[in-house]
Formats: C-alpha cells, sequence, structure tokens
C-alpha cells in the first residue's frame, strides 16, 4: 500500500500532536470511537505500528514519528496546492483576475522591490501583485505553506532548500547605531567592534521561532527595532539596503568584514505558473540590465 488519503493523515497528526484519542476527537468534530478504528484501519493498510497504546495513555512509534513528520508536510503542500491554485483562478477576488503574492522582508531591497513592480506591471498580461510584507526570516515558511507564491529571499539569513531560485543581487552589511554614539562617528567598523559592546548590545530576532541566547533586545518587528536602535538600546547588523528605512536618530556605518547578503527571487521547485515565470523574468532580465550580478542557484 503506497498511497495515503488527505483524511487519514489529518486523523492521524491530530492524535500525534495530541497523544490523546478524546482530545484529538474533539479538535476533529467527531466521537472517539470512529477515530479509533480510522487509526487501526490505517496500521494495518501501511503495515506497522504507529501508537503504542496503554494504561499510561498513547506514545508515539518510531514509524509514527517518521509518519508525523511526513504528515504534516504532506498535509502543508495540500493547503498550499488550493491556496495558489485558488489565487491562479482568481476564485479568492472579485472580477477573477490571475494574483500572485510576492513575500517580501518589511522595509528589505525597496529600490529592488519597487523597480521590479514598475517594470512586471508594464509586461503584457502581467498578474496582479499582492505584496506581503513579513517579519525577520519569514518568507520561508509563508511560501512553503502557500499563502505566497514567490518571494524575495536573502542568503545567509533565509534557507532556500526545496526551492527553485535566482540569484538578483549581492550587498553588503552595515551597523545601524544611535546617531550620537561614539561607534557611528566611524567611517567603517568591524564585525567585532559591534559584537561586544556593553552599552550597546546586539538586537536578536527569531530564526524558526526560537531567539538566539544574548543579552540584546527579542525583536517582534521592524518597528520596534527601529526605536531601540534610536533609543540607545541596541545595535542591529543588516544589509546596506536598510537605508532606506533609516530615522534622523540612526547612522549606518559599512562593515569590512561581513559577508555579502545575496538577494534572491525564490518559488516552490513544482511550480507550472506562467504569471510566475513571467516575474522571475522580469526580475532576473532587470538586474542584468541595471549591472547585478545573477546566478542560477536552484
Amino acid at each position: 500500500m503506497d498511497s495515503l488519503e488527505t483524511r487519514e493523515l489529518r486523523y492521524f497528526v491530530a492524535v500525534a500532536e495530541e497523544l490523546h484519542f478524546g482530545r484529538a476527537a474533539e479538535r476533529l468534530g467527531m466521537a472517539q470511537p470512529p477515530l479509533s478504528r480510522a487509526i487501526q484501519q490505517l496500521e494495518r493498510r501501511i503495515g506497522v505500528c504507529l501508537l503504542e497504546r496503554n494504561r499510561r495513555g498513547v506514545r508515539l512509534t518510531g514509524a509514527g514519528e517518521v509518519l508525523l513528520h511526513e504528515g504534516r508536510a504532506a498535509l502543508d503542500a495540500t493547503t498550499a496546492a488550493a491556496r495558489r491554485t485558488r489565487r491562479a483562478g482568481g476564485a479568492d477576488r472579485p472580477g477573477g483576475r490571475n494574483r500572485l503574492v510576492l513575500a517580501v522582508k518589511a522595509a528589505g531591497s525597496h529600490e529592488l522591490l519597487q523597480k521590479l513592480l514598475d517594470a512586471y506591471a508594464a509586461e503584457p498580461d502581467a498578474a496582479e501583485i499582492e505584496v506581503l510584507p513579513c517579519g525577520m526570516c519569514e518568507q520561508e515558511g509563508i511560501l512553503r505553506d502557500g499563502r505566497a507564491d514567490v518571494a524575495l529571499m536573502h542568503a545567509p539569513f533565509n534557507s532556500l532548500a526545496g526551492f527553485d531560485s535566482e540569484e538578483l543581487m549581492a550587498e553588503g552589511q552595515v551597523a545601524i547605531l544611535p546617531a550620537g554614539h561614539p561607534l557611528a562617528a566611524r567611517k567603517t567598523l568591524s564585525l567585532a567592534d559591534v559584537s561586544d559592546v556593553p552599552d550597546l548590545p546586539l538586537a536578536r530576532w527569531p530564526r524558526h521561532g526560537t531567539y538566539p541566547p544574548g543579552p540584546g533586545p527579542e525583536i517582534h518587528d521592524q518597528t520596534q527595532l527601529a526605536q531601540l536602535i534610536a533609543l540607545g538600546r541596541t545595535v542591529a547588523v543588516f544589509p546596506d539596503s536598510a537605508r532606506a528605512w533609516l530615522w534622523t536618530e540612526h547612522t549606518a556605518v559599512p562593515l569590512t568584514d561581513a559577508p555579502p547578503v545575496v538577494t534572491h527571487i525564490a518559488w516552490p521547485a513544482h511550480s507550472r505558473s506562467l504569471a510566475l515565470a513571467g516575474l522571475i523574468r522580469t526580475a532576473t532580465q532587470l538586474c542584468r540590465a541595471r549591472g547585478w550580478s545573477t546566478r542560477r542557484s536552484a
């Protein structure tokens, strides 16, 4: 038996996450006996034990751990497929016009984004582009679950695993400091200069839902970060294009030894969307015309 039904996966994932048939049944809006029978039938069909049941409760077997991981990914993929299909057919908008959702980091690559939107809008039969601003490092998850069709992502901060992508541009990094801080008067800085400043700890933002250790403040959004820098509470390292959102209370100083940040346009590897292909073509042509580096990275 090499196929699984979406319903079976949904049932199993609920039980595996709750580790309790009663709570899983309540979550699914069904009675417990048919849920138990469905899981037993799934185990017979697939030929392995997925759950160990005893008086103390329910526990996943090794095979169950694998199916939980794979099942979540499969359910996410079906949800993403439905979302993208509805957008492609215009079912989620009056008038039924084809639409693409482009995920971008808030305030990131502003010049590139504006020029890309203008260039693509001039193309014949261009789809409507909805720009979806994201928090720090959120583009990857939003692209995987179908809330977006395409994303501007920044290596090494975003993972491109599982996506096709084109490199659009590379840029240096800067330290964004309070304008009145002594380091703000320097022409250049090194990463060591800003990594251990007693009165100015580095800002921290989440990667895959967790914050790295350190004394700096936990950052939730761009506005919070901008205010904390202006108040002299933190320093941040950003791509040079971040200068576009600086306040008068900020100063950006180039970092001489920071690795370059490479902006990619990324999309699901299996996509066959003609509208998406047109947007990617426009992006690569735009960057070549402006002399920015482009290289296949899928």
